[in-house]
């Protein structure tokens, strides 16, 4: 098959197209330039930013595990804290112990000592430095040499009170006995 043209062609033109002006070129180079530029910027920035979050992932990771080992050690200093309370209230209860620990030595060492010959006693109750003392003696003179012996001492508060007496006499015996309560206050001597 053949093709003819029909339409008149003129001879004096050329077929290449009319190129654009050259000041439309130069301002489609600059704007790509422009995009180009733009993009790099943007890409660096966005990389910039990615290593950012990156490191502060990892100082975020790194400070957890930090206050999950500090939390142990604060845990265990809270136990030794603990720890250290109790064993100062036992040294505290301790040496309390071993201040009063002289005390009842030294009262029944001075009871003792001021007991007349004849002169029992049968019960001791003690109140803080509140002394009870029942006993029993054959005489009256006895329970009197009794409590100016315990006077005397240094270790009781004066006055020693005899608070009550009171005659008994025993089951098949033929003596009488006296029996006595004197109250007392136990003290340091000078005290």
């Amino acid at each position: 098959m053949i093709r003819i043209n029909l339409l008149p062609q003129d001879k004096g033109k050329s077929r290449t197209r009319p190129s654009a002006p050259v000041a439309a070129q130069k301002i489609t180079v600059a704007s790509t330039l422009v995009l180009v530029v733009a993009g790099l910027v943007v890409g660096g920035w966005y990389q910039r930013i990615q290593k950012e979050s990156t490191r502060i992932a990892e100082e975020i990771a790194s400070a957890e595990q930090e206050t999950a080992r500090l939390r142990t050690v604060i845990t265990q200093v809270q136990q030794f804290e603990q720890r250290r309370a109790q064993l100062q209230q036992r040294v505290t209860l301790i040496e309390q112990l071993r201040k009063g620990q002289s005390g009842p030595v030294h009262m029944l060492d001075e009871l003792s000592r001021a007991l007349p010959e004849m002169v029992w006693l049968t019960e001791l109750e003690q109140t803080g430095a509140d002394l009870t003392i029942d006993g029993r003696c054959s005489a009256l003179t006895l329970l009197s040499d009794f409590v100016s012996n315990l006077e005397n001492s240094g270790w009781f508060k004066r006055p020693v009170e005899i608070t009550e007496t009171q005659n008994e006499r025993l089951s098949g015996a033929e003596v009488d006995l006296i029996r006595f309560t004197v109250k007392a206050q136990f003290t340091q001597p000078g005290g």
